[in-house]
């Protein structure tokens, strides 16, 4: 399953769908981090909303992925987690180090936007 991955203003945005199988999160993780290097993207917006459960397998995928992204040089946010997810996540001790989390895309958006604003005012002074 090819999962799109959308563009904007050095922003990716994507989105994990409920069905996915353990191949198509590694193949996932792969397009995304070689998407963020091909455009260069300043930051990742990843939408998880629509996973209302995670085994240890995509936990794992998902916290590797965000810490990935990071190592490339690119901020990421991690929007619409539900709170079953969470709780998941806790339970199986991982911790999403360094990755800000958002209640939905359009709050994703603004956080990351206010971060590479940030980063560029840091960068002129």
């Amino acid at each position: 399953m090819k999962i799109p991955i959308m563009k904007l203003k050095g922003i990716l945005l994507t989105s994990i769908p409920e069905e996915l199988t353990d191949e198509d999160a590694i193949t996932f993780q792969g397009d995304l981090l070689h998407q963020v290097n091909r455009y260069e993207a300043r930051g990742v917006v990843l939408d998880i909303s629509s996973l209302q459960i995670v085994d240890s397998f995509m936990a794992r995928v998902i916290n590797e992925t965000a810490n990935m992204v990071g190592l490339l040089g690119a901020e990421i946010i991690l929007c619409g987690m539900n709170p079953s997810v969470a709780m998941t996540l806790v339970e199986m001790g991982r911790e999403l180090i360094n990755v800000k989390t958002a209640l939905n895309v359009e709050q994703g958006f603004e956080i990351i936007l206010a971060l590479l604003q940030n980063e560029d005012a840091e960068g002129v002074s």
